[in-house]
Order: C-alpha cells, then sequence, then structure tokens
C-alpha cells in the first residue's frame, strides 16, 4: 500500500503526460503481480468493490469525529479521502500494512456488513497518505491526471510493446492481469481476447490549423460533416451485438433499440445520435436529448420512444471476420456503402461525403451547412479524411483532421464556485455563471446557463479564487455563492461549441462544451449578455 500510495501522492503533483508515464512505469517495474494489476484497474476504473460507498465512508469516520468537525474540514478540503486521512483518529501504528491485492480480494469477498469492519480497522493503522490511497482505491474516486488510455500507454512503454495491441485485447482481461503482464514481460505470449464482438482501438483526428490549407491538396482528401453526438463502434459477431464508446466503455445497455438492428457480423465506426420528428420527416435531435440516453444502466420503454437512437456509420473496421482496417479509405468507403445498402436499416445509415473544390468552397459550407433532412441541425464543422490513409488507432498526424466551426462567445456573470479536486482541492476552480433575463439587470434576475473548469492559467485561477473567497454572500457545502449584482460581480468571457433547449434549467438552454475563455475584469456584471441574446443564437446553434 506505501508503494501504491506514493504513486498517487506524485502522480496528482505532476501535470506533465511524459512525467506521469515515467512514474507509471516505475511503478509497474518495481511491484509486484498483483498488486500492480489491481493498481492499473482501479486507475483505469475497472476495478469495482460492492461492498464499499463513499457513504460507508462518510458514516465510520462521524462515528469517530464530531460530525459538525468532520463537516467543517470537508467544506475546508473539499475532498473525501484527503479529509478523513487526516481527521482519522487512528495512530497508524499496525504491525502489517495491507496490500492493494489484499485490500482488493478481502472486500470483494467481504459482505457489506463486514465491509466496514475491514476499512475501519485498515485506516485505523494506517498513517494519512495510506489512509488516502486506500479510501481512493475502494471507492474509486481516482483522480490524479491520468486517463485509461494514459495508463494502457504506461503499459505498453513497460513491456516496449504497441498501444494497440493492448487496446485490441484489453476487453477481454480481467484484473489483476496476470496474462498481460507475462506477455508484456516476455514470459507468455500475446493473451487472446477472450469474448465475440471486441473493442477495436479508434482512429482518432488532429484540428487543422490555418496554416495546414496550404501544403494540403483537396484533391487527396474527402470530407463529410462532424456530427454533434458521441462516438461509437458498433460490433457484432456470433450472436453476439455491443455498443462501444470511443474510449472502449460498453454502453450497450442503454441502447437495446439499437442493438436490435445488429443484422451484420462486423465492426463499424460512426456518431451516435437522437432522431425526431421534423416538418420534412425525421431529423437529428439536439444533443440535449441524447443525453437522455447515456450513462444508463437500464432505460425504460418510455425513454426508448421519447428519444429513439440511430448510428451515422463512416468507417468500416470489419465484416465477416476480414479486417479491413488496413485498406485505404477509399476503399472502406466503398465496403461501408455496401454495407448499409445491404443492411437497409432505419436505425442505421451513412454520413455523406461533402463535395467540394478547394479549401474556400469548403470553408463556406463549413460556416453556413446546408439543411437537407436529416443535416439540418447539427453539423458542428467538418472532417476531412485523406482518400489513402489506412484506419490507424491512436491520432496519427496527417491523415485525419477536424475543421469545427468558430465557437460562440458570451459574457456571463460568475454566481457559485465550487472546489475542485486533486491538485485543485484548495481552490474554488469550478464555476456556475449566468446572464440577465431583461435588458435591465433591476427588472430582472440573473439565471445559470452553464459551468465550466478549464480555460484558465494557475494565476488567473490563484485571483479568481480570491474574489470568491472575498465576496461570498452564501455557503452550501462545498459550494459558495458570490456577489453578482450590476455594479458588483465578475464577468466572465465564455466560448461554448453549442445550445440546446433545456427544461431542467431555469433559463430554458444548456451550453455545449463551455469554457472560460477571458476573464473580464474590466467589465461591471451589469453589461454581461442577456437571455434573449442566447435564444437568438438557438437556431444556429441547434
Amino acid at each position: 500500500m506505501q508503494a501504491f500510495a506514493a504513486l498517487l501522492d506524485r502522480l496528482t503533483l505532476t501535470p506533465q503526460r511524459n512525467g506521469k508515464l515515467r512514474l507509471l512505469t516505475g511503478y509497474l517495474k518495481s511491484v509486484p503481480d498483483p498488486d500492480r494489476g489491481y493498481a492499473v484497474a482501479a486507475i483505469t476504473g475497472d476495478l469495482s468493490i460492492a461492498s464499499v460507498k463513499p457513504a460507508m465512508i462518510r458514516a465510520l469516520v462521524e462515528e469517530r469525529v464530531d460530525p459538525v468537525l468532520f463537516a467543517l474540514s470537508y467544506d475546508y478540503v473539499g475532498d473525501l479521502a484527503e479529509t478523513v486521512s487526516l481527521i482519522w483518529p487512528g495512530k497508524g501504528e499496525a504491525a502489517h500494512t495491507p496490500t492493494v491485492a489484499e485490500v482488493v480480494e478481502r472486500l470483494t469477498a467481504a459482505s457489506r456488513m463486514e465491509g466496514p469492519k475491514l476499512v475501519a480497522e485498515w485506516l485505523d493503522g494506517l498513517q494519512p497518505p495510506g489512509r488516502y490511497a486506500l479510501i481512493k482505491l475502494v471507492t474509486g474516486g481516482l483522480r490524479v491526471g491520468v486517463t485509461a488510455r494514459l495508463a494502457k500507454q504506461a503499459l505498453a512503454d513497460f513491456g516496449e510493446k504497441p498501444v494497440a495491441e493492448i487496446e485490441e485485447i484489453w476487453h477481454g482481461l480481467k484484473p489483476p492481469y496476470a496474462d498481460l503482464f507475462a506477455w508484456l514481460e516476455g514470459r507468455a505470449g500475446l493473451p487472446e481476447a477472450r469474448r465475440n464482438a471486441p473493442f477495436r482501438p479508434v482512429m482518432l483526428s488532429n484540428a487543422i490549423a490555418e496554416e495546414d490549407f496550404a501544403r494540403l491538396d483537396p484533391a487527396d482528401y474527402a470530407a463529410e460533416w462532424k456530427w454533434d453526438g458521441i462516438r461509437i463502434q458498433a460490433a457484432a459477431e456470433g450472436g453476439v451485438c455491443r455498443l462501444y464508446s470511443r474510449t472502449g466503455d460498453d454502453i450497450s445497455a442503454a441502447f437495446p433499440d439499437i442493438l436490435e438492428h445488429f443484422a451484420f457480423d462486423g465492426a463499424i465506426d460512426g456518431e451516435l445520435l437522437v432522431a425526431r420528428e421534423g416538418e420534412d420527416g425525421m431529423a437529428i435531435a439536439p444533443f440535449g436529448d441524447l443525453q437522455q440516453r447515456l450513462n444508463r444502466k437500464k432505460v425504460t420503454a418510455k425513454t426508448i420512444a421519447a428519444y429513439p437512437a440511430f448510428i451515422r456509420a463512416y468507417d468500416i473496421l470489419e465484416e465477416a471476420g476480414e479486417d479491413i482496417r488496413p485498406l485505404p479509405f477509399r476503399q472502406r468507403r466503398e465496403r461501408l456503402e455496401a454495407f448499409i445498402s445491404r443492411l437497409a436499416s432505419a436505425r442505421i445509415d451513412i454520413s455523406p461525403l461533402v463535395a467540394f473544390q478547394d479549401w474556400d468552397e469548403l470553408a463556406r459550407l463549413r460556416a453556413d451547412p446546408p439543411t437537407d433532412g436529416r443535416l439540418d441541425e447539427v453539423a458542428e464543422g467538418v472532417m476531412l479524411k485523406r482518400w489513402d490513409s489506412a484506419y490507424v488507432a491512436g491520432r496519427p498526424k496527417g491523415p485525419w483532421f477536424k475543421w469545427k466551426r468558430d465557437p460562440f462567445l458570451i459574457d456571463a456573470v460568475l454566481m457559485y464556485a465550487q472546489r475542485g479536486h486533486g491538485r485543485r482541492s484548495s481552490f474554488y476552480s469550478d464555476y456556475t455563471f449566468g446572464v440577465w433575463t431583461a435588458q435591465r439587470p433591476e427588472d430582472g434576475e440573473l439565471v445559470p446557463v452553464g459551468k465550466a473548469y478549464f480555460g484558465f492559467t494557475d494565476e488567473e485561477l490563484k485571483e479568481i479564487d480570491r474574489f470568491v473567497r472575498n465576496n461570498t454572500v452564501e455557503r452550501f457545502g462545498p459550494v459558495r455563492a458570490v456577489r453578482a449584482e450590476p455594479a458588483t460581480g465578475l464577468v466572465l468571457e465564455v466560448a461554448f461549441e453549442g445550445l440546446n433547449r433545456s427544461t431542467r434549467h431555469k433559463s430554458g438552454v444548456a451550453m455545449r462544451f463551455p469554457r472560460i475563455h477571458r476573464i473580464r475584469w474590466d467589465k461591471p456584471p451589469g453589461e454581461a449578455d442577456r437571455l434573449d441574446t442566447l435564444e437568438k443564437m438557438l437556431p444556429a446553434a441547434v
């Protein structure tokens, strides 16, 4: 547990990607099985311990510490594991320190009655760093700036293997990954992907820069619309059907209506969208409708009927056991067109190509997408793909580019601030902002329209945090309401990709991918934007 605790501590304090990779590979080299395997599972989010929940941790500490003192401490620190590790009254003098494997395996076998007793016993015997690591391990609350993809890259670096090979077999593996480490260390062969319809690592694009166009020949590239849904992979094999997110998460349970249309043997890459009835037939619904279907373990028949999903395919990876990814995009496109035509499904169609002669023509189309049936609402830019490009896992430079439409910008007023996590747990770094409901601020009120937690520098974060602390008017646990009046407050220039109508928000609108673009210390809140400004953006944004 000490090695795992040291790893978490150093990862939290290391912002650079390469630095995190070095820490992870060093850990994998120095820690034996099965500890390192369970640690990897915790970092990638593939470790689940049913007998332990955050509420149980809070209950344990409130049995030993004044609940008011704990609440005040938790409010100040902003992170449950950090708070408990510091306030827990244990002496940390146990003769035996549990290993990561011991913790996972004993809690996995424990009942809900036994789990709290084990955790309390371990917390009593551990020092604060070990307590912190224990709580993060068992609750799944790791926030150390390491994605699942980065952890897999560390495994690849450790074993000197291509990361694509690891991703290819990942979903057939189970913690603590003994067979994976045996292969990485040269003690065994490549583990087999032990299930049908596996996930295949996706190919990603790079944002195109203005200077790129001068060196690119338009004739070398196909263009297609960039859809405002979520990237998915649909796979079917041997009667097994699965729907994956771009990161390989199995989201099949939330979309049983889509799986019913997987009458094929192969794998396609595409975008998951929601359809709705329009004036000219079925049209693509705003992203907010798709959100009603996401992150659900079960979905009701009513929800399925209200938000019918479909797939817009733009690549084919495998067909009838043949790996098509090495073929050039032109040939894959021909295969995809024939595949979708034979499938003849109302829930799976093909993303149309955008005809253009030069970059100027494509720029005009990108700025003002045509309205045509299902194309009329959510083209958020265009994708460029070299006709001769193979489907390569990762983000190779050159074959694929994304050219998104310019973001929308508004001036909004900071209303609430919440503590961050990890390195930001001592700062108010998550901001809710709003706009005025009336032309004259005194005739209306501020209503929230979005929340953002990035887009500013560390120095700007300190300045905003200071403003929040000096202008707090109410407290709600880890959240503070700040002064937001026509003459006093903080204006944030917010960039966002689009708007949806929303019945969940008092303002009636919800932003897509908001981030802080600029801090307007110079602007009084009374001059921030009005709600009708956003409402006028809706036809262009949705």
